[in-house]
């Protein structure tokens, strides 16, 4: 950091250095305080926020958001940023073509499976309008439906149609648990196969089995940067991540209870499994599996097995119907080691919405605990990762 006066014209820095005011000018006087740019959330999930204001994002120093996100976009992409134009946002709003987006379009219903030749096809073009239109890349989302039923070769062939328009990759890969590693290995194969940079979304370990092993993961990508694959990632500072109750199971069989018992072992504790929304029973919002089963007199294996059955035959019946959970699964050491890595960089992935407090609060955090109080980061590093390097 340095302490210098700054002058603006038109939201322009014109000047800088030991500067005298001139006649008529306004001066501030930001003696004691830090300026920095505007932060960009390269994983924001703030367009779904109704206020155009975005509180929820400006009032954490963010000005530019990245959405698009975990596979899931605006479609077709021209008509919302033409929407854009009509009713303005306060902060200026990227957007990623959305891999799950264009297999719907493409597969409907019939998504649970691999797609033919001459449907890579029509989600080429899908995607490629998309780019026309000023989408970053392609995004992503392998670990929710549809795009779990997506082979790597269907992920490659419209990561190179990304890559012949400039557009990069971003992916909540296809596994953040008890398939990390091989996740990390099949995005750096995209990245190796089609030359595109590519960016692994929310970086986390999240298993237990994994914690601690942050430097281990981290050589790995390093190796493959060594090699020429532009890896990179963004990381939100919390254990806690927030999705659905279904995301855990990669192989969508919600009858093995003994994948039940692993989940609640290895991946999530019931007393940190936090019901953020669930519409068949909203009164469960705020309670944890533990409570619930608890609440029901049932072992918490038992109760998650019956509140997934209760959500399928609900949304059998109405397709608006909608849950989600908060949930521990991190720690703060790989937290602190993968902010610290020099190729990530800080994002929220929140909105203005839910139960998770990482829309609200996620850049102030970084701020708070990993540079004031943990020193983990230096000011500078920190609001470089949030700025230039994002």
């Amino acid at each position: 950091g340095r302490l210098m006066d700054l002058r603006f014209e038109r939201g322009v820095v014109t000047a800088l250095g030991d500067l005298e005011a001139l006649p008529g000018e306004v001066v501030i006087d930001g003696a004691g305080r830090v300026l920095a740019p505007g932060f960009v959330d390269t994983h924001s999930h703030h367009d779904r926020d109704t206020d155009p204001t975005v509180p929820a994002a400006v009032s954490q120093g963010i000005t530019t958001i990245v959405a698009g996100q975990d596979g899931g976009s605006q479609f077709p992409l021209a008509d919302w940023y033409a929407e854009l134009e009509r009713a303005p946002r306060a902060v200026n709003v990227a957007s990623y073509a959305g891999h799950g987006t264009l297999r719907l379009q493409v597969l409907g219903d019939d998504y649970e499976r691999v797609s033919t030749a001459a449907e890579v096809e029509l989600m080429t073009a899908l995607l490629e309008a998309d780019l026309r239109a000023g989408a970053l890349g392609l995004a992503t989302g392998l670990e929710y439906d549809p795009g779990i039923y997506a082979p790597t070769d269907e992920v490659i062939a419209l990561t190179a149609a990304t890559g012949r328009y400039g557009g990069r990759y971003i992916s909540h890969v296809r596994s953040e648990d008890r398939d990390l590693e091989a996740a990390y290995d099949e995005l750096v194969t995209i990245g190796r196969e089609t030359g595109v940079p590519v960016q692994i979304s929310h970086m986390k370990l999240a298993r237990r089995g994994l914690w601690y092993e942050a430097a281990r993961i981290l050589a790995k990508l390093d190796a493959a940067r060594a090699e020429g694959v532009d890896v990179t990632g963004d990381v939100y500072p919390y254990e806690y991540w927030s999705s659905t109750m279904t995301v855990l199971f990669p192989e969508r069989d919600f009858e093995d209870r003994a994948e039940f018992e692993y989940v609640l072992t290895e991946l999530v504790a019931p007393e940190e499994f936090i019901i953020g929304r669930f519409d068949p029973q909203p009164e469960y919002a705020g309670m944890t599996l533990a409570q619930v089963a608890a609440d029901r007199e049932a072992d918490p294996v038992d109760t998650y097995m019956a509140l997934i059955a209760e959500l399928e035959a609900a949304y059998a019946a109405d397709s608006s119907i909608s849950e989600n959970i908060v949930a521990r699964s991190m720690n703060g050491e790989d937290i602190a080691a993968l902010l610290a890595w020099p190729h990530s960089n800080v994002c929220s992935d929140g909105s203005g919405g839910g139960a998770h407090p990482c829309g609200h609060g996620a850049f102030p955090r970084v701020l708070a605990r990993f540079v004031r109080e943990q020193g983990v980061l230096s000011l500078e590093h920190a609001i470089h990762k949030m700025t230039h390097l994002a």
